[in-house]
Order: structure tokens, then C-alpha cells, then sequence
């Protein structure tokens, strides 16, 4: 008789409210093996008693025919001395256990429910909180670990007769399926202050979406505002109650037969496009194609689409009232400017109500925010742009033996706070800018919610560097020991612990504006960094920064501070300045004696006000109603060009490769970065750049073109910069981050050429480059702090 062997196997990662129980029974049954599996909460434990081989055999099935919605991060496998003696194999109650814990995101319907749902047959038939162990909510209605009904908000909703069957079926799909519900015992859907329930309520939705009105729904992180994408009517009537004139709406889409008919769409980008996350994707319009209302995304070659991943939303395109649905809807965040995305029926009806025409809600809480995940790609990958539903919190986890724990609050615009224990980092879902103090509370809430769910007392806070963001006072509040880290610093970090790189690395830090440690605008950077430290090693150019925040909205008042300070002579200047048509002359005149006089003005090298100045310069968009516009107008107005002149590019980099022959401007600092020495800080000659593009522009060249070389040229500039830093630190690696390198022009541009230099490039994948990532760089950081000071205050102990 083979020798019986007993092991402890614990298993980390999205394995809860996945379905990884009844698997894992199903797979003893096939091996004969006898035990038990619990859910601890940090992870799962299982107990297997058999021959080993049979146990062997058994690890391996869990290893590689896991629930398709769960992830395995690790597995610890012991012997078990003196073990009990298990006559089967069961499935036994959860227990609360402290350690390591691994919080599932929202899960999108699964093909198995939709197909159910639409099925007439069905108890589910049409029922709009249809799931399975495959899909359905779990962060947003999730209250405590480990992850049962009673402590989610399901628990307001007792199981029928038939649904419980099935919950403690070991053979059924929903088996332990925590919102398992029907028709009759689940939530219920509702119009907000109408009598219309259940299927007289979505009709009326479907109506009046129909009809070329908006209407408010509920879904599973918050509400959005729903029309018809397809009746410019409708979008404008959405525009203007929004007040929202140009940034684009995010699309819903009834199927992917019906993206394939709008966009490009890759076979990488169809797999996150089907897949259980269900973010936007940034895809490219289909030339020639106005299916699409023009106002859904004007002035823009991409368009933000996904498909639907929660039922009612399904309905919303397919039900059985007979009403016509067209193929897309716009489904854009139900909050108002500036404010964070409703969760509840009372924050409807106080900011949405005057926007929409009716209110789709339902009684299933939303404990936590979680707004849609926006994805762009790049080079065939995800590139995040904001990571929440579908992939928040999921952890990063980084090679370092890191104890403690600390909470980063993370930025002031596109906030996600991170949490940090151990080597484990969880970046929380977005919250938005907190410029509006309903954004500074859901940022709190989530704060609450969050280091409960993860069983996290943090020992430090960690904020920005700007003494006046409502982020650092939300730190100040937490009364813990705080420490703050510099902007571009944090994003720096935020590139290396994605990549599991401690560095030190040359950092590339390119975004709108940070507070610096000299006291003035950043935004431009060149650091020398690991997780501990970091040195300034280069800027661009700095320039006057002049009507502060104002500035940010328009460019042309950085145009006419750049052009004041390159053509010293203020007549000539106005010349200029007129000849480009940038303002009028009353307003050149202020500008000019602001920057001179240095009245409410500021020292800046932001690389995103750049960007905007040469937008303005190059006639392509001289203001902005959202964060970026006429940046991305000159990325598209190159990106355009280069299209169009595949062929021509070879003389093009010829150009740019002798960046050091363009004409200097008057008065530009000499930047040889060949002749700088070690402590000498080098200047990123965007001058010289800056005055190219004024004399192309006056002598009527081509605007695409001359927006491609403005790329092309900053690009060799940002090259040779770490090619100096690498002779001085003999460092070979650069990390590219901050919000300018979601131009993907940019972005492609640098990392060939450093590539083709040899260097070792990080660039970001699912943490976004703009300031929704530099969370998890506080995080990374204030946990180096942390061990470091705990090792320094040991030894002194000694």
C-alpha cells in the first residue's frame, strides 16, 4: 500500500469570490484526495491527504486549471506532522486570519450569464443582477474579508429557495457565488422619483434614450449618463447641460461586430475589449465611417469604447418592449465637473438631476467607488491611462524585504491613493481631482474603506511636496507621522516599482506642473534615482509661468512669456506676437511686463505648458476647456503628418539628429550637453526648439510637419541629456514617466532612440504615466523610508 502524505497548501492572490473553492473540491474528487478547503481570507488553505503522487498530481491541477477569473501569486506547500485522519473531501466555513490579502476587482458578465439572461425559458430571463462564480461585483459591494454574502451588501438580500440550492450545489456554477439572486429575491431596478419598477422601469429608459434624451444609470462603481451616440442632437443636448464642450465622451457599444464597424481594432486590443475587465479602449476611428455623432469626439482621430459588463446595461441595447435601440450609447461618468462619480440615489438627485432626464437606479449599495478604467495601447500593449474598475486594487508586489505599512494619499488631479504592506502595493480605484471638496470626501471614504478591507494600520503617510494641495491636508488630517515626496520624484518611483526595478535609474519625469524643491514650477525633468533618493540632474528650458492657473487653460499666455523672454526687445516681441495672431496687443502688453516685472508669475520648466505654448504657436489650438487639449491637438496635428509622410521620415531623423545645427535663438542658453560637466545641471535646449517653430511658422511651412519635428527634436534632446547622465553616473537604465509620455508620438520617438543607444528603457503598462500613478511612488517610497529608519533606529538601540 503507497504511503499516505498530508500537506498544507495555501494559495495567494484573486482567489476569493472567484469560484477557487468548488474548484479545488472538484479537482480532489478527481485524485481521490481527502481534506478540506477554507477560505482565510488572506488566502486559501487546503488540506490534501493521499498517496503522493496523487497529491502531486492534485497541486498541479491547481496550479494550471484555475477558475478563469482567478489568479494564483504564490503557493506555499508544507508537510503536515501527525496530521488528522479526513474521510472526504469538504468545503468548510470561512475563518478570519490576518496576512497577506489579495481583494478581487469587478469581474464583467460572463458569456454563460448573458446567454442565460436572454434565454426566455430562464428564471433568469432579463434579470439585471444576473452572475456566477465568474463574474459580477466584488470590490464595490464588499464590506470585510473573508469574501461572504454577509459581508457584502447582498447581505439585505435573502436567497429564494432555488438560488440557495444552487449557492450550496458543489456542482452548480454559482456554488458559493456570494451575489447570487433572481428575479425574485435579488435587487431591484427603479426610476428615482417615479413609481416605474422592474421592467416598466428600464422601458421607460429605453424610451427616452430613444427619444434623444439622457438618462442617469446605476451600475456597478457608480452611475453615467446615458444617450444616444449616435444623434448629435442628443450628444449636444449632453454637452451643454454638462457644460463639457469638446473633451470626449467614453461610447458603449452594443457588441464587437459593432466596434469593428467605427474602429480599428487590433487582435491585443479585442482581447481586452472581450475580456472581464471591460475598460475604455483609446481606438482609432475608421476613416471615411460617421456612424458616431461628430460631437462624441470632435477634433479627435480616437475614440473611448467599451462593451457592455454589467446586465443592465445589456438590457439597455436588448429587451423585449419592442422599442428600437441604436448601437451605441455614450456612457460617460455620471458626476458633474470636477466632482467624483455618484454612487447613490441621494448624490443623483442632487447633481445629476438637472442633467438627465429620468434616473435608472437600483437597491444593490455601491460600497466603493469605482469608475471605469480608461486603456490606451502601445506598441500591441495595454497602455493605462486610468486604472480603477476591473483591475483596482490588485497589488503590485515588489523583490524587496520590506515590514510595515504605510498609506500614500497620492496627487492632486487624477487621485488614487495606494496602500503599501510589506512588499505589496495596492493602488485604489480613481477618485478624481480633488480641486472639489466632494472629490477631498470620496478620497477619505476610500481611504476608510480600503485599509479595512486590507487589515492596514499605517504606521506613515506620505503626500506631495505642495504645501497647499487638499491631498496633503488630507495626510495632515490622518494625524500620522508624514513625509512628502517631490512630484516628479514619485513618478519616477511609480515607473521603477511597476517594473520591480529599485534602481538607481536616469529618470525621465515630463508631466503639467509639480511643486519643485526650489520652490518653482517642475515639469521637465531629468533625475538621478533609486527608492531612497533622487538628484536633479536637467530641465528644459525654464520660462515664466505667468496668470497662474489660468496659464494651464491658456497656452498662448505661455507662447507670449516664452517669445518675451527668447526676443529681449519688447516691440520686437510684439511683432512676433502679433504675426502669429497668439492674443491681442493689450494682452501681449500685460503678459509681457508680468514676465518682466515677474508679477504673479513663477519660474516653470513644465514640459506640458510647452506643449501647449507651441500649439498656440503653430496656430494649432491657442487655449484649452480640459487638462491637455492643445497638447494632444499638436500630437494629433503630427501624428497626422507623419501618416502622411511614411516615405519622408528618413530625411526627417536626418534633421533631427543634427539637432545641434538648429538656428539658436536669441538669447538661449548654451546647451552642449557634450561640455557639461558633472555638477553643472544640464538645459534640454528647448530654446532652440521653441524659436524653430516661431521662424517655420512665420515662413509658412507646413503646421504637421512642423509639429512632427517639434517631437523629433525634443525627443534627441531628452536622448543626448541621458546619455550625458550616463557617462557621469555610469547608469544604464531610464525610466519614462509623468503625464506628456501618453503622447505615444513622444513616447515612440524616445524609446527607439535610447534603445537604439543601447540604454535599458522602463516605460509604464497598466499604472498610468499621468498623475494617477505617482501614488504607488509615495508608497514605494515611504515604505524605503520606513525600513530605513527602523534599521537606523536598531543599530542605535545597540
Amino acid at each position: 500500500m503507497k504511503e499516505t502524505v498530508t500537506r498544507r497548501i495555501r494559495v495567494y492572490g484573486i482567489v476569493q469570490g472567484v469560484g477557487f473553492r468548488p474548484t479545488v473540491s472538484r479537482h480532489a474528487t478527481t485524485c481521490n484526495i481527502h481534506g478540506s478547503v477554507s477560505n482565510k481570507g488572506p488566502y486559501v488553505e487546503i488540506f490534501a491527504q493521499a498517496p503522493e503522487a496523487q497529491v502531486d498530481r492534485f497541486v498541479t491541477m491547481i496550479r494550471e486549471q484555475s477558475p478563469k477569473r482567478a489568479a494564483i501569486l504564490k503557493m506555499n506547500i508544507e508537510d503536515v506532522e501527525n496530521p488528522e485522519i479526513y474521510k472526504d473531501f469538504q468545503i468548510v466555513e470561512s475563518e478570519k486570519t490576518k496576512g497577506e490579502i489579495f481583494v478581487s476587482p469587478d469581474i464583467a458578465i460572463c458569456e454563460e450569464c448573458k446567454e442565460e439572461m436572454y434565454q426566455p425559458g430562464n428564471r433568469r430571463y432579463l434579470h439585471p443582477f444576473i452572475n456566477c462564480t465568474c463574474c459580477g461585483p466584488r470590490l464595490t459591494i464588499l464590506d470585510a474579508l473573508p469574501y461572504d454574502r454577509e459581508r457584502t451588501s447582498m447581505k439585505e438580500f435573502p436567497m429564494c429557495q432555488d438560488c440557495a440550492h444552487e449557492y450550496h450545489d458543489p456542482e452548480d456554477r454559482r456554488f458559493d457565488a456570494q451575489p447570487v439572486c433572481c428575479n425574485n429575491c435579488g435587487p431591484q431596478v427603479y426610476l428615482a422619483e417615479r413609481s416605474e419598477r422592474g421592467r416598466d422601469a428600464v422601458t421607460y429608459a429605453r424610451r427616452v434614450i430613444a427619444e434623444g434624451k439622457i438618462v442617469a444609470v446605476k451600475g456597478i462603481g457608480g452611475f453615467h449618463l446615458c444617450c444616444d451616440a449616435t444623434k448629435e442632437s442628443a450628444v449636444e443636448l449632453l454637452r451643454t447641460r454638462k457644460k463639457r464642450p469638446v473633451k470626449p465622451f467614453a461610447v458603449m457599444a452594443r457588441n464587437e461586430e459593432a466596434v469593428r464597424r467605427v474602429c480599428e481594432l487590433s487582435e491585443e486590443q479585442e482581447k481586452i475589449l472581450t475580456g472581464h475587465q471591460k475598460p475604455i479602449l483609446l481606438l482609432d476611428k475608421k476613416e471615411g465611417v460617421s456612424k458616431l455623432a461628430k460631437s462624441v469626439a470632435p477634433f479627435n482621430p480616437k475614440v473611448g469604447i467599451m462593451l457592455p459588463y454589467a446586465p443592465v446595461q445589456l438590457l439597455l441595447f436588448q429587451y423585449d418592449d419592442g422599442i428600437q435601440m441604436p448601437d451605441f450609447l455614450v456612457m460617460t461618468s455620471g458626476n458633474i465637473s470636477g466632482a467624483p462619480i455618484c454612487r447613490d440615489d441621494r448624490e443623483a438627485k442632487e447633481e445629476l438631476s438637472h442633467l438627465c432626464d429620468c434616473i435608472l437606479s437600483h437597491d444593490r449599495k455601491i460600497r466603493i467607488r469605482a469608475d471605469d478604467s480608461v486603456m490606451d495601447f502601445y506598441r500591441e500593449e495595454p497602455y493605462m491611462i486610468r486604472r480603477s474598475r476591473g483591475y483596482a486594487p490588485l497589488p503590485y508586489m515588489l523583490s524587496k524585504a520590506w515590514q510595515g505599512q504605510v498609506l500614500a494619499v497620492g496627487g492632486e488631479l487624477k487621485n488614487a491613493c495606494c496602500i503599501g504592506h510589506d512588499d505589496r502595493f495596492y493602488p485604489a480605484p480613481y477618485v478624481g481631482d480633488l480641486e472639489d471638496l466632494r472629490t477631498v470626501k470620496a478620497l477619505q471614504e476610500t481611504i476608510t474603506r480600503l485599509t479595512a478591507l486590507l487589515e492596514v494600520e499605517p504606521e506613515l503617510v506620505v503626500a506631495d511636496l505642495h504645501p497647499k494641495y487638499n491631498s496633503t491636508m488630507v495626510a495632515h488630517e490622518m494625524e500620522l507621522p508624514m513625509i512628502q515626496v517631490q512630484h516628479h520624484y514619485a513618478h519616477v518611483l511609480s515607473c521603477m516599482a511597476e517594473n520591480d526595478c529599485a534602481g538607481p535609474v536616469i529618470g525621465v519625469s515630463f508631466d503639467g506642473t509639480g511643486y519643485g524643491t526650489d520652490g518653482t514650477i517642475w515639469g521637465g525633468e531629468i533625475l538621478y534615482a533609486d527608492y531612497e533618493h533622487f538628484k536633479r540632474i536637467g530641465s528644459i528650458e525654464s520660462f515664466w509661468h505667468v496668470g497662474g492657473d489660468i496659464a494651464s487653460q491658456e497656452g498662448f499666455r505661455i507662447a507670449v512669456s516664452i517669445i518675451g523672454g527668447l526676443v529681449r526687445e519688447k516691440e520686437n516681441a510684439k511683432n512676433i506676437i502679433k504675426e502669429l495672431e497668439l492674443c491681442t496687443e493689450p494682452e501681449a502688453n500685460v503678459i509681457l511686463t508680468m514676465a518682466q516685472r515677474h508679477l504673479n508669475a513663477i519660474e516653470s520648466t513644465s514640459a506640458g505648458r510647452l506643449f501647449d505654448a507651441v500649439s498656440a504657436i503653430l496656430g494649432i489650438q491657442k487655449s484649452s476647456t480640459f487638462e491637455g487639449e492643445a497638447s494632444m491637438a499638436l500630437e494629433f496635428a503630427a501624428e497626422a503628418w507623419q501618416k502622411e509622410h511614411e516615405a519622408k521620415n528618413k530625411e526627417n531623423t536626418k534633421n533631427a539628429k543634427n539637432a545641434e545645427n538648429v538656428k539658436n535663438a536669441p538669447n538661449a542658453k548654451n546647451g552642449k550637453h557634450t561640455d557639461v560637466k558633472e555638477h553643472e545641471h544640464i538645459f534640454l535646449q528647448t530654446n532652440a526648439i521653441v524659436w524653430q517653430m516661431i521662424e517655420g511658422r512665420r515662413q509658412g511651412e507646413d503646421v504637421g510637419k512642423l509639429a512632427y519635428i517639434f517631437h523629433q527634436l525634443l525627443a534627441m534632446e531628452i536622448c543626448a541629456a541621458c546619455e550625458n547622465v550616463r557617462t557621469q553616473k555610469k547608469c544604464n537604465q531610464v525610466a519614462l514617466s509623468g503625464g506628456v509620455f501618453q503622447n505615444r508620438l513622444l513616447l515612440e520617438l524616445v524609446e527607439k532612440e535610447l534603445l537604439n543607444r543601447k540604454f535599458q528603457v522602463l516605460r509604464h503598462h497598466l499604472i498610468p504615466p499621468n498623475d494617477g500613478g505617482i501614488g504607488l511612488g509615495q508608497a514605494v517610497y515611504g515604505m524605503a523610508y520606513l525600513n530605513k529608519k527602523k534599521q537606523t533606529d536598531s543599530k542605535n538601540v545597540k
